[in-house]
């Protein structure tokens, strides 16, 4: 069992949760007005409820409810299609030029894949509201710490010092959610702790949400614990500067503005923070990657854990679905010998990016004997090659407890991203060293056994956004990546079943945000559809 932040205490905190959600919501469906939790006066008679309920803010991150992977705490919300991190996966990364999921009768998977989504899409609605429960959450936890609630409560000294760190990590995973809003769907529903309950909330569009998160993480610098510091799965001062660094990088996108030079400073910051490279590519994405190399590297992780926190995350998904229906290899990764029968295989692009001098590369764990690289039929799991990335197995040589749920953390972020935007920011103008750049890209290169070393003048844009798919591939970067790249829309880049064309086709650029969920609308008039859809 893992040693980390110990969210599975809060699986009675999350049933509170759940039937406060039950009793409200019959009239919007899901989280009503995205802020309507309420928690027990009695519930913080005894004090240690406060680090308990902030792991409850974490809690919604990995876990969809409290009956076990199968249950979910939205209301008419399947627990396979609202998990945060596996929605996430799926609209960043299925929804691009990596991966290809076998079975399309799952709800809303064939349209991801093929770009064919609309407001009606279950995952989309998943992703909607479990980003919005993260903020109800947070808010809660906002309203029941202010001096006066801990006054009339007469809480101890010792939990009042550590209360303006749980604070501000509470306001960091507020921000995080609201930034994953900003990048996917463009806006937002507002609200914050001074909100009432039951108002009706207005929506922030990407300019005043990018502003409102700015502002939020440079005003809580100073109260949350210092980078590397924190107890592990718990965010600190770095989770806080990459979250700043990627709306920075990407803000010419979100707001029409260059702000390279302040993302590599903020990649700075997080560089100066102690981390460093894994010794081995792997152990980033291992059942112990909480305890073996990778913990230099990983900056904020989504925890699995197959005995507590059992969950149809993404690592689960990954690892099962990434079991080959020829190889048949699930005994390797520490799963059931068959896995998901061949659920996921990569698309020929992806395959490409590997060519020539990757054959010894760490990173390319490509399978592809007896496969055609080509995906024809998405439905035949024998064609189109498959990856062994992500594993159930340890750097020791053991397994995660459980052949389903697997132990392996899903690494959100980590030090070799913030390497890949130092140099991308450095290209674009941002300032910073040529050499530095250049030493990151390189020690990547090196931690992969890669002795093909980027020269200068082969450090271009072009080269970093295909470094950062060798890099980065199914870490839930990509359809953000090829936005900032201008290649997801319009027809400068078509990939495999882009657009439902085996080719790849053309796709209109208001796919570069996703709709409003239908059900999301009807739960707050404030909101409207995005242009396009």
């Amino acid at each position: 069992m893992k040693t980390r932040f110990k969210i599975h205490k809060t699986i009675g905190l999350v049933m509170l949760f759940v039937l406060a959600l039950t009793s409200c919501t019959d009239d919007l469906n899901i989280v009503p007005n995205d802020d309507q939790t309420t928690l027990s006066e009695d519930l913080f008679n005894d004090e240690a409820a406060y680090k308990q309920v902030l792991a409850g803010v974490y809690a919604n991150l990995a876990l969809t409810g409290t009956d076990g992977g199968g249950s979910s705490n939205l209301k008419n919300i399947d627990a396979g299609t609202s998990q945060f991190g596996r929605v996430l996966l799926y609209v960043q990364t299925l929804s691009a030029d990596q991966m290809i999921w076998s079975y399309e009768n799952d709800p809303g998977t064939r349209e991801i894949q093929r770009n064919l989504w609309t407001a009606q899409n279950p995952l989309l609605l998943g992703m909607f509201s479990r980003a919005h429960l993260s903020i109800a959450l947070a808010n809660n936890f906002l309203r029941e710490t202010t001096d006066a609630k801990l006054d009339s409560r007469n809480v101890s000294t010792s939990v009042r010092n550590e209360i303006p760190a749980y604070r501000a990590e509470a306001r960091l995973m507020r921000a995080m959610a609201y930034y994953y809003m900003m990048d996917i769907f463009g806006k937002a529903n507002f609200v914050t702790e001074d909100d009432a309950l039951n108002s009706q909330p207005p929506v922030y569009g990407r300019a005043e949400l990018f502003s409102f998160i700015e502002s939020e993480l440079l005003a809580i610098d100073s109260d949350l614990v210092n980078s590397r510091q924190n107890e592990y799965g718990r965010a600190d001062k770095a989770v806080a500067y990459m979250i700043l660094a990627k709306m920075y990088l990407n803000a010419q996108v979100y707001v029409g503005t260059d702000r390279n030079a302040d993302c590599l400073s903020y990649c700075e910051k997080i560089i100066g923070g102690g981390y460093s490279l894994a010794t081995n590519y792997l152990h980033n994405f291992m059942a112990d990657n909480n305890t073996n190399s990778a913990t230099n590297e990983i900056i904020f992780p989504i925890i699995s854990d197959g005995f507590t926190t059992q969950n149809f995350g993404p690592t689960t998904v990954m690892i099962n679905g990434s079991v080959g229906s020829i190889e048949v290899n699930g005994a390797e990764v520490g799963v059931g010998a068959g896995g998901w029968g061949g659920a996921l295989r990569v698309r020929k692009q992806f395959v490409e990016l590997f060519d020539g001098s990757f054959a010894d590369d760490t990173r390319n764990t490509i399978i592809s004997e007896g496969r055609p690289i080509d995906i024809n039929d998405i439905s035949d799991k024998d064609s189109g090659y498959i990856i062994q990335k992500y594993s159930n197995a340890t750097s020791t040589g053991g397994f995660g407890v459980d052949q389903t749920f697997v132990d392996t953390d899903f690494p959100l972020f980590r030090l070799a991203d913030v390497y890949l935007m130092y140099a991308e920011a450095h290209l674009r103008g941002g300032g910073g060293s040529a050499s530095t750049a250049l030493g990151y890209v390189n020690a990547l290169r090196t931690r992969a056994n890669n002795s093909n070393m980027i020269t200068a003048a082969g450090l271009t844009l072009d080269f970093i956004l295909d470094e950062r798919s060798r890099e980065l591939h199914w870490e839930a970067h990509r359809r953000q990546d090829l936005i900032r790249y201008n290649k997801f829309t319009g027809g400068n880049y078509n990939w495999a079943w882009k657009g439902n064309g085996s080719n790849g086709i053309s796709l209109p650029a208001h796919f570069d945000v996703y709709p409003i969920p239908t059900a999301s609308m009807a739960a707050n008039p404030n909101l409207t559809q995005n242009t396009g859809y």
